[in-house]
């Protein structure tokens, strides 16, 4: 599996809880935040609950 840049770009505030967890548990704390992940299918079903508020990026 290849890896995904994940970066917050919207704030978690005014979101319903399911989605602030899912926020968390993607690692991610505060607006502008990035991280490296995995690209599973967890992780990226994780991701289109919240992908309004991400930028997602493909790492070569």
């Amino acid at each position: 599996m290849g890896k995904i840049r994940i970066t917050q770009k919207r704030s978690k505030i005014g979101q319903t809880v399911r989605q602030k967890r899912t926020l968390e548990a993607l690692g991610l704390k505060r607006i502008n935040h990035t991280v490296e992940l995995e690209a599973t299918p967890q992780i990226l079903g994780m991701v289109s609950k919240v992908a309004h508020l991400l930028s997602v990026e493909e790492v070569k």
